[in-house]
């Protein structure tokens, strides 16, 4: 996981670790708002894993993947819970430029 995109990535798993699924709360600077039907699966699916989310480890980052997809990057993070430093749930995510400056939410699920 580049370097650079770790900051932005920590604050978005604040603001899902504090129950701001469509980070409407949190304005994480170039994430763009997750729609409610998303943010109302990326909660069910939370509470089913049935653990807390938390701040992320920095261990999380050696499990962590990027792909270049002809247009953007496909990013998949294992969240870090309150029982696991590296928990089965992972944020999917687009990154649209290099600089992580615009960035989507897809999911938050185990794959």
């Amino acid at each position: 996981m580049p370097v650079l995109w770790r900051p932005k990535f920590k604050e978005i798993a604040a603001a899902l670790a504090a129950g701001d699924f469509q980070l409407c709360k949190s304005r994480v600077e170039g994430v763009e708002p997750v729609d409610q039907e998303t943010a109302n699966l990326i909660a069910a699916n939370v509470t089913a894993y049935g653990d807390r989310l938390a701040s992320l480890e920095e261990v999380t980052w050696d499990r962590s993947a990027y792909r270049w997809m002809g247009g953007y990057w496909q990013v998949l993070v294992d969240l870090s819970t309150m029982n696991e430093p590296v928990s089965d749930l992972t944020l999917h995510a687009k990154v649209f430029e290099a600089d992580c400056s615009r960035l989507r939410i897809d999911s938050v699920h185990v794959p």
